[in-house]
Formats: C-alpha cells, sequence, structure tokens
C-alpha cells in the first residue's frame, strides 16, 4: 500500500483543517487506517483510527470531540478533519495503514506509512 498524506497547513488557535490520505496498491476496505502525529522532540502517538468498513473508530483521549477520522472506500481516501486546534496539536501528521482488523493505537502495528504533513496552530 502506497499513503499520501496532505492538507497540513498554518493556522490560528480554534482554527480547523482538513488532512487527507490517498492510498494506492490495495483498497481501503481490506486494512484498517489510522492517524499519528509526532511533535518536535516527542515520540510519535495515535491520533485516530477507522476500520476497514468505516463503521468504528477510535481517538485519542487527547482529541476525542476535536477531531473526526473518515473514510471513502469508493476513492480510497481517508480524512482527519480537525477543529478546535490547539498549539499542542502542532505535530507532524502521518496517515498508516494496518492489516489488522482491530483499530490499534500502537504504531508498530502499521506497517504502511505516509511521508507525513506538517500542521502548525499557533496561539
Amino acid at each position: 500500500v502506497q499513503l499520501q498524506a496532505y492538507g497540513g497547513g498554518s493556522v490560528q488557535a480554534g482554527g480547523s483543517l482538513r488532512l487527507s490520505c490517498a492510498a494506492s496498491g490495495r483498497t481501503f476496505s481490506s486494512v484498517t487506517m489510522g492517524w499519528f502525529r509526532q511533535a518536535p522532540g516527542k515520540e510519535r502517538e495515535f491520533v485516530a483510527g477507522i476500520s476497514r468498513r468505516g463503521d468504528s473508530t477510535k481517538y485519542a483521549d487527547s482529541v476525542k470531540g476535536r477531531f473526526t477520522i473518515s473514510s471513502d472506500n469508493a476513492k480510497n481516501t481517508a480524512a482527519l478533519q480537525m477543529d478546535s486546534l490547539k498549539p499542542e496539536d502542532t505535530a507532524v501528521y502521518y496517515c498508516a495503514a494496518s492489516i489488522y482488523r482491530r483499530i490499534s493505537a500502537i504504531s508498530g502495528e502499521y506497517a504502511y506509512w505516509g511521508q507525513g504533513t506538517l500542521v502548525t496552530v499557533s496561539s
């Protein structure tokens, strides 16, 4: 699976951004999708994940209620809508795909990764 993430940028606190992830080589219906992020000097952390059918989602507590993950299996794309952004959301965001059915928060369970897109939230 080849993944390409895009949509990052700079926004003021309280603003919104929408990240997208396009996949090729394997259909979304056969993988679980996740978004991770890595801030400077910090470890990569789980943000959100969505099941193969798109009927189940999982979020990190830090983004719950502010971020929404979605997928369009027909278009082989996934998205992360980020609202009410905070400066602590500043990070490089990665989309990732896992062959496991469960939505995992463990980065090691995702075999396929996009190149990352930078999100900067200013106060």
